[in-house]
């Protein structure tokens, strides 16, 4: 029969330092990851895009919300780098785009042709 020595009273400690450095890096991390992928909102609301310009990094994702109680928004671009489409949005409603390309675009409302949002994309 063989014999287990327990291990000591300061290799546990140790292991257990390092188990709980290596947990809060890693809540760090992840933390930081889930900052980082979170959307920036844009708000349509008086037949406008609050903010009316934003700057981002390629892959940043924009949250478009219609804020408007009772208009339809209808979110799109389209050029030779980059298109989307929301189609039509009723109140409330929320629309999600991840900007691939870098450049600048400006993002309008099929409805209400006066809304503009400018987007640089580095």
């Amino acid at each position: 029969m063989r014999l287990l020595r327990a291990p000591s009273l300061k290799r546990d400690r140790s292991l257990a330092t390092r188990g709980l450095t290596v947990a809060i890096s890693a809540g760090m991390l992840t933390g930081a990851a889930l900052a980082a992928t979170a959307p920036l909102v844009i708000s349509q609301k008086g037949r406008e895009f609050q903010p009316h310009d934003i700057a981002i990094k390629r892959g940043e994702i924009l949250q478009f919300i219609n804020d408007d109680g009772d208009l339809l928004h209808h979110t799109y671009l389209k050029s030779d780098s980059f298109s989307f489409d929301s189609g039509d949005q009723k109140p409330g409603s929320k629309f999600e785009v991840a900007f691939s390309a870098t450049g600048k675009f400006t993002v309008r409302c099929a409805i209400h042709p006066k809304m503009k949002l400018l987007v640089q994309v580095d």
